[in-house]
């Protein structure tokens, strides 16, 4: 299973955009997007670098607060039970 976050837009060039997640940038292809993109739109991405979807930015934002508020869970369970807390 293969889980995408969605990344934000900063730049386009060329049918590339380069997107933002987590603090790291890359750049990826729009080749299989059947829409316009503008910087500041949210795309999911998939592991060979194709942006396959976009999304409304509240959707975007809304996904990756969600993701991070699991990030930060995983993290004290893990704490906790390795006896780092």
């Amino acid at each position: 299973m293969c889980l995408a976050a969605p990344s934000r837009v900063v730049a386009l060039a060329d049918g590339v955009a380069t997107v933002e997640c987590f603090g790291q940038r890359r750049e990826v292809s729009l080749l299989l997007l059947d829409e316009p993109v503008a910087p500041g739109d949210y795309l999911l991405v998939q592991a060979g670098g194709f942006a396959f979807e976009r999304l409304d930015a509240a959707a975007g934002e809304a996904a990756l607060a969600l993701m991070q508020e699991l990030m930060v869970q995983d993290d004290a369970v893990s704490a906790r039970r390795w006896g780092s807390a």
